[in-house]
């Protein structure tokens, strides 16, 4: 291990601490530190530590939300990334933030290893995204309800008055999917989880579909928009007949974990206990 960079949440005063820690556990294992502009300004760094495509490890100080940017900045590249939890849920972070020193301390010796996760593909259109958790479609309007059409490889399934639609990876199966009662979709398994939100129907239920089959959207409301949302960001408005096609991407993102921080041991901790 040469190189790691750092992505951390929140302001100084509440992950300065633990940055410092960082730091000389670092410069004690001779791997050099690299951040991106908008932390060396939040930090007060001083300075530009290189250029991030050279790092070896990424390494996150926050939660979830955090792992989720790191991970989507290094997609496609050959960069790992590691968590430290500094969040409430923290499912995708390895090492505890009472066990920094010990746990960043293996992840620098190279006791770690990578897990691949699927990553979704959304298009509508010409406009292409990325979603490393889920890709929602809702009601752009606040308590109306909205009739979606789904396809599944051009196959018509029908229209379904709802709230919404969640389509999700793996990763993402443990967050809004399983909120609203869809499966858990466990690490390895290459294909993507298919929930409606608050259907009005005795017969809805959550699908799961393999690589290779496309999940088409359309918003067949009359008079109600439909908003698509990516990782909970906003990517796109569905006009009345609109259509959002998702699949499973090409690219997977990477990540870290110590040997012992299973998906099954995170598994019990978040939920079980």
């Amino acid at each position: 291990m040469r190189r790691a960079a750092v992505i951390t949440h929140g302001k100084p005063e509440t992950i300065g601490a633990a940055l410092e820690r960082l730091r000389a556990i670092a410069e004690e294992r001779g791997v050099e530190l690299l951040f991106p502009d908008e932390e060396v300004e939040k930090h007060g760094l001083g300075r530009d530590h290189g250029d991030l495509a050279h790092a070896d490890l990424a390494v996150v100080l926050g939660g979830d939300g955090t792992m989720l940017r790191a991970l989507k900045r290094f997609l496609g590249t050959p960069v790992p990334v590691i968590g430290v939890n500094f969040g409430r849920v923290g499912f995708l972070a390895s090492i505890d933030a009472a066990s920094l020193d010990e746990g960043l301390g293996r992840a620098f010796a190279g006791d770690y290893r990578v897990v691949e996760l699927p990553v979704l593909e959304a298009a509508a259109g010409d406009e292409r995204w990325s979603a490393l958790n889920d890709v929602v479609v809702t009601s752009s309007s606040l308590g109306r309800m909205i009739e979606l059409g789904w396809a599944v490889g051009g196959e018509d399934l029908g229209d379904l008055p709802c709230d919404g639609l969640i389509c999700s990876t793996p990763s993402g199966s443990t967050a809004y999917n399983l909120s609203n009662g869809g499966p858990v979709l466990v690490w390895g398994l290459d294909a993507m989880a298919v929930t409606f939100v608050a259907p009005h129907s005795l017969h809805a239920r959550p699908l799961v579909l393999p690589r290779g089959r496309e999940l088409a959207i359309t918003n067949r409301t009359a008079d109600v928009s439909a908003a698509v949302l990516a990782d909970g960001h906003v990517v796109r408005e569905l006009p009345p007949g609109g259509e959002v096609v998702n699949r499973l991407s090409d690219e997977r993102s990477l990540l870290a974990t110590l040997p012992e921080s299973t998906f099954f041991s995170r598994y019990r901790r978040v939920f079980t206990s």
